[in-house]
């Protein structure tokens, strides 16, 4: 330091601190191969931020909608279990062109699995995290992670007592890999005590986690229950 209080080096030297973290290689890889796709033609940077903004605000209501129109109508129902694409339709999602323009990735062939008294079923990604966004939103962070993907399909009583769903030994549980070209929804038995409901009350607890397959539905609960924190069996190690 000099007599005059200044640094002895010139200041221009001095670096600032990056404003974000290093970026992944799984993001320079989207950033490549976004920018590339602009240049080519396929769609415009525009179109781009009208689809992230689209995928940002997509949240569970749709499913939930699905579900408590089908529990009233049976007429709906039969529609929704044979055709999900048209059912859809009928409570304004429109799987070919949501955002107005072109076809998005989640546009799939899309299956609705009717639980019953005797069966269960539940839905998992192993591969990824392949998921029905318009009518789910994004998927929880969990339904990503190893532990859940890879052990759901070898134990799946043990991993769903870890949501605080126990169900009883005479319940089958199917359990369903979702994929590039499939996705799945779970449509619940209509718990008792809501008889009289209507639709906008049964929706409210046609939760998210009741469409995956991790809860049931029940009257009062509508909101997916925060989980408690304890060893998993038969964890997922060393990926």
């Amino acid at each position: 330091m000099t007599a005059n209080g200044e640094t002895g080096h010139d200041s221009s030297e001095q670096h600032a601190a990056p404003m974000v973290e290093e970026v992944t290689d799984f993001e320079v890889l989207e950033i490549a191969l976004r920018e590339l796709a602009i240049e080519k033609g396929l769609f415009t940077a525009e179109d781009h931020r009208t689809y992230t903004e689209f995928v940002e605000q997509l949240d569970p209501a749709p499913g939930a909608r699905l579900v408590a129109k089908a529990w009233i109508d049976p007429d709906f129902k039969r529609l929704m279990l044979e055709d999900p694409i048209a059912a859809c339709l009928e409570v304004g999602i429109d799987w070919l062109r949501p955002t107005g323009f072109g076809t998005p990735s989640d546009f799939t062939a899309l299956h609705v699995l009717e639980d019953t008294p005797t069966l269960h079923h539940v839905i998992v990604c192993t591969l990824c995290s392949c998921y029905p966004r318009p009518i789910l939103g994004n998927s929880p962070e969990w339904y990503r992670t190893p532990n859940y993907r890879r052990r759901l399909v070898r134990w799946p009583r043990q991993v769903l007592a870890e949501f605080g769903l126990f169900l009883p030994e005479d319940i089958e549980i199917r359990v369903e890999d979702s994929n590039s070209k499939h996705r799945f929804m779970v449509l619940p038995v209509r718990p008792d005590g809501t008889e009289g409901w209507t639709e906008e009350q049964l929706a409210e607890i046609a939760t998210r986690d009741c469409l995956i397959g991790v809860a049931l539905p029940k009257p009062g609960v509508t909101a997916n229950a925060d989980r408690p924190v304890h060893p998993a069996t038969h964890p997922a190690e060393n990926y």
